[in-house]
């Protein structure tokens, strides 16, 4: 009997050990939990000559930014599928190399090409899909919108109690406004199968999107403690939890948590969630009155220097650029966002010149200039979703643009701006600026 995955995919392999091992191996890289390595090498171990093990390894090494260990395996997988992989197989493992490879445009066209043929193949569906997915990070305006058309699309292929696919399709509704959908779908994923960050991860978007600041810290708070600190997401969740903090004002409770699971020296992340985590929880920290104890955004900035100095990648240029303006590194600043404003005209930059805009937006911020800050963001602040992330994560721009036109006397445009933001997501912290602006 020919061996499956969990989907009865066939698999080239006659190792019902090694079969075996790959199926639990995938379940646990696709929740994001501790073992994937150990059971996706026991599947290698099993048997050498199975590329989609050495396939989902080289794709566990991609999460976790291990870039030359992830080319050298998928560089296997690509060599074994040729000798005796089936055509999924094939397709499969093209797929991944050319994401593995940075050819990110040609990984998300061969993706979905990929999952109208073979939908139930998890891996290869879950590319385009999350906040750092292949759609998101595509430069496209409407990859919100996106993501929900290719889940429901291929909705009816999936048993009704999927915890993968409740997962992402739970996402997919949750960032595109539709989050009462969304927290049916994600919590239900989560209750299915809670040894899954990926679930909570969205629980905690959705949550927030729907200003249940409360019920996101219970969740989180509930979570977390079972939930290994060397996890890839560990410092991530944690976030979110001081975010909620801040918040409702609670700074004592925030920089708690920041120190002891999100700043640099202690969590276990990759260089994207720790540099994003840290820059955007300081910027905001800063930007709603606070004083960032010493020492905070050097940590941060010291960290960040070690990655991403070669522009073109718009999220992270966002954040080191935000680490730049904080700590006055206008020299690195200018650089990136001259080097992204080249890239703008040369037709490089998927995501266009809102990158370069937030450079100067940010610079303009930290050097206390609210009226060019707010007169660059304005006219582009539309355009921020194309640099991928969650809506969360990006609605730091959104804050920086009303302190800014707080600041520079702009009450009425402010209050408008509020005004939507509470009539799409209830926030204390948006209550308490209207009722500053209200009292005059």
């Amino acid at each position: 009997m020919a061996c499956l995955d969990r989907y009865s995919l066939p698999l080239s392999t006659s190792s019902d050990a090694a079969a075996e091992h790959y199926r639990g191996g995938v379940d646990l890289l696709l929740s994001l939990w501790p073992g994937a390595a150990e059971a996706l090498e026991d599947a290698i171990a099993a048997d050498p000559d199975f590329a989609l093990a050495h396939a989902a390894r080289a794709r566990f090494h991609a999460v976790r930014a291990e870039v030359t260990q992830a080319k050298a395996k998928i560089a296997t997988a690509v060599e074994l599928v040729e000798r005796n992989g089936t055509e999924r197989e094939r397709s499969h493992v093209n797929v991944l190399s050319l994401a593995i490879n940075g050819q990110a445009p040609k990984a998300l066209a061969a993706a979905l090409q990929h999952a109208d043929r073979w939908p139930l193949d998890i891996i290869i569906l879950g590319l385009p899909l999350g906040a750092f997915g292949l759609l998101a990070f595509s430069g496209m305006a409407d990859h919100d919108q996106a993501r929900v058309e290719l889940c429901e699309r291929h909705a009816h292929h999936f048993p009704e109690n999927d915890w993968w696919f409740l997962n992402y399709r739970g996402w997919a509704h949750g960032e595109n406004g539709d989050v009462v959908l969304g927290r049916t779908l994600t919590q239900r994923s989560l209750e299915l199968r809670r040894n899954n960050v990926n679930a909570v991860h969205a629980m905690a978007h959705v949550l927030y999107e729907a200003g249940a600041n409360d019920e996101a810290a219970e969740v989180i708070k509930d979570w977390l403690p079972g939930y290994d600190r060397s996890g890839t997401l560990h410092g991530h969740i944690a976030w979110h939890g001081a975010l909620v903090a801040l918040e409702r004002g609670d700074l004592e409770t925030a920089l708690g948590i920041y120190a002891e699971e999100v700043a640099p020296s202690v969590s276990s992340g990759v260089p994207i969630n720790v540099i994003s985590d840290s820059a955007s929880f300081l910027w905001r920290m800063q930007a709603y009155g606070h004083a960032v104890p010493a020492g905070l955004w050097g940590e941060a900035a010291g960290y960040a220097s070690q990655y991403f100095q070669q522009p073109g990648f718009p999220f992270a240029d966002f954040h080191m650029a935000m680490l730049a303006a904080a700590t006055g590194d206008q020299v690195a600043l200018e650089q990136r966002a001259n080097a992204l404003s080249t890239m703008v005209r040369e037709g490089n930059l998927r995501a266009g010149e809102v990158v370069p805009a937030l450079c100067h937006a940010l610079r303009a911020f930290a050097d206390g200039q609210y009226v060019a800050c707010a007169r660059i963001l304005e006219p582009v602040a539309h355009d921020v979703v194309r640099i991928g992330g969650s809506g969360a994560q990006r609605e730091i721009v959104q804050d920086t643009l009303l302190v800014s036109l707080m600041r520079a006397g702009e009450a009425e445009k402010a209050r408008a701006l509020l005004d939507k933001r509470l009539h799409r997501r209830p926030s204390p912290r948006d209550s308490l600026w209207l009722a500053g602006l209200a009292a005059g």
